[in-house]
Formats: C-alpha cells, sequence, structure tokens
C-alpha cells in the first residue's frame, strides 16, 4: 500500500477509534509528512526499512530550526513516536510493514525540574493588586494552578460550572482526551469564589479578558483568557516578587508535584493526579524522591553494627 494512502487511514483512525485532539493529529500528520518530504510522495509502506529510517533521522538532524542548526532530540523522538504509532496501525490492519520496536529513541538528557520553594510562592501571591478585578483574577489563577496541577489549557479551558468550590473537586480532560479528578485547597477555592463574587457578568468562561481590544466578542460576552496570557501574567508576577528563575504556569505544576512528595505522597499518586500515561514522565522528580530513598532504607531496612568489644 502506498504510504500517503495509509497515513490518510492512520490519522482517521486517530480520530475515530482513538479519539485524539485535533491537535495531536495534525502534529502526527506534521511528523509523517516529514518522511514523504525526505523519501518522496510515492513510496510505499513496505519501503519503509531501516536503512531508509538511518538516512530520515541523519536528514532529520540536520534540517534546522528557526532558532538551531539542528533538530532537538526531543523533536527528534517526536517524528520516531508518529512513526512507530503508524507503524503499530499497520500491523493492526495486516498491512507488511517493518515492526515498530526496531525504532529506537535518540537519547536525550533528563529534564531539569525548575519548581518554587514555599517562601517563593508565598511572594508571587502577594502581588496581585486585589482591589481590582484584574487582580482578584489572577490571584485566583495562581492559587489554582498551585493547588491542582492543571496545565495552563486545562485552566483557561474551565467554565464558571466546571469548578464545584463546596466540594473542592472537579473534573478535567487533558491530553490523549483523558479525564482525570482535581483536586483543590481551601486557599484555592476562597480567592475563586472571591473573584466570582466580584463578577458582574453572565460570561461562560471562568477566566476573562479585562484588557485590549478583543476583550468582549460580537454577543457582548467577555473573551476567554489565553494560555499565553497566563503565562505572561505568572512571569510577571514572579518578577515582581524578586524571583530570578524563569517561572511560567508549568513551574506552577512542578511545585505542586513537588510539595505532594515532599510531604509524603508516592510517585503513582502523584502521576494519577497529574494526568501523567506513563510512570517515566513523573520520574523526572527524582530530585525529590532520590534523597527520600535514604530515609527509607535507614528507617525500614538494615542491621545495627556489633557492639564494640573493647
Amino acid at each position: 500500500m502506498q504510504f500517503k494512502k495509509a497515513k490518510t487511514d492512520f490519522l482517521e483512525y486517530l480520530e475515530i477509534e482513538q479519539n485524539r485532539s485535533q491537535k495531536t493529529i495534525a502534529n502526527y500528520d506534521h511528523y509523517l509528512q516529514r518522511l514523504l518530504d525526505f523519501a518522496g510522495d510515492d513510496i510505499s509502506v513496505q519501503q519503509v526499512d531501516a536503512e531508509m529510517i538511518r538516512k530520515w533521522r541523519l536528514w532529520l538532524n540536520r534540517l534546522g530550526t528557526n532558532t538551531s542548526d539542528e533538530l532537538g532530540k526531543s523533536t527528534l523522538n517526536y517524528h520516531l513516536i508518529a512513526l512507530r504509532s503508524f507503524l503499530k496501525f499497520c500491523a493492526k490492519r495486516n498491512l507488511t510493514a517493518m515492526t515498530a520496536d526496531k525504532i529506537e529513541l535518540a537519547r536525550t538528557k533528563r529534564k531539569q525540574v525548575t519548581f518554587l520553594t514555599e517562601e517563593e510562592l508565598e511572594r508571587m501571591f502577594d502581588q496581585p493588586d486585589l482591589s481590582t478585578i484584574q487582580g482578584l483574577r489572577d490571584r485566583a489563577i495562581l492559587e489554582l494552578l498551585f493547588s491542582s496541577g492543571l496545565r495552563v489549557s486545562e485552566l483557561t479551558g474551565l467554565d464558571r460550572d466546571h469548578i464545584n468550590l463546596k466540594r473542592r473537586e472537579f473534573t478535567v480532560r487533558g491530553k490523549g482526551q483523558k479525564d482525570r479528578p482535581i483536586f483543590i485547597s481551601e486557599a484555592a477555592a476562597y480567592w475563586v469564589q472571591k473573584y466570582m463574587d466580584k463578577r458582574q457578568d453572565n460570561t461562560k468562561p471562568l477566566f476573562i479578558r479585562y484588557s485590549g481590544v478583543k476583550e468582549v466578542d460580537r454577543s457582548g460576552n467577555f473573551t476567554r483568557l489565553t494560555p499565553r496570557s497566563v503565562q505572561r501574567g505568572v512571569a510577571k508576577y514572579a518578577l515582581m516578587a524578586g524571583i530570578t528563575k524563569k517561572v511560567s504556569p508549568h513551574t506552577m505544576r512542578h511545585s505542586y508535584a513537588t510539595d505532594l512528595l515532599m510531604n509524603g505522597a508516592d510517585l503513582r499518586s502523584v502521576q494519577a493526579m497529574l494526568g501523567h500515561s506513563n510512570i517515566a514522565t513523573t520520574q523526572i522528580y527524582t530530585h525529590v524522591t532520590d534523597p527520600h530513598l535514604k530515609e527509607v532504607h535507614q528507617k525500614f531496612h538494615g542491621r545495627p553494627a556489633p557492639e564494640s568489644e573493647d
């Protein structure tokens, strides 16, 4: 079968049977198209072999970006992961193709996790001007990001009726269209309620814009706050708080996970609360768990040294 035709079938499979998001499907399309850009539109699935993939990897590695002469190892791996998924699909459809397990990913350095200390968080929380509706909104956002571990896209996608402030829990649909429970602190619920009480509109989104020409849509409703706006706001308050490290909404998510682990949560529970499909993703927090291992070993294992015979 022609690779191009099989690719179309694969993308439809992702949409219909796997219920993957349009963004994910577009990314897979982009990565697989790169193989066609390299090898030609007329190749068949059977022609994709180890030698072609080796040459494609070299081509990708030298492709470069707007800011670098080479693709990053993580970006290269995204291409290979997409091809792996495609080949697994081919195997399910009984198409003659190389096996996906023959594709090895490039080795990457473990990400350095940036997180905020309790004192840094408190300084950030104190920065918004609470005499304004914007300040109340931003305080609620900061508290909610740290309390819940929400991704910024999940936070900006919240509507008023999504969040239960009395029970302090709700459900979000994250990556891969997977639902997971979200629990929030009393402090986060308090500040979200303060912000809600101050609002005098009936707009559906939980967090809305208050500045700029696009703040109101054609129906007169306030427009939803964008992830980019939240990113700018978090960075601004970190700077105002005198924090020199780069701080983003994802830094708040890292701080959430770190705080849970430092207070005794196990890695599997944190994995579930973060919505990671693979425990290996959660293991970036070994900066917390590794020092704890020594304490566990000393507490639960080992024998005392013999008494001195002197």
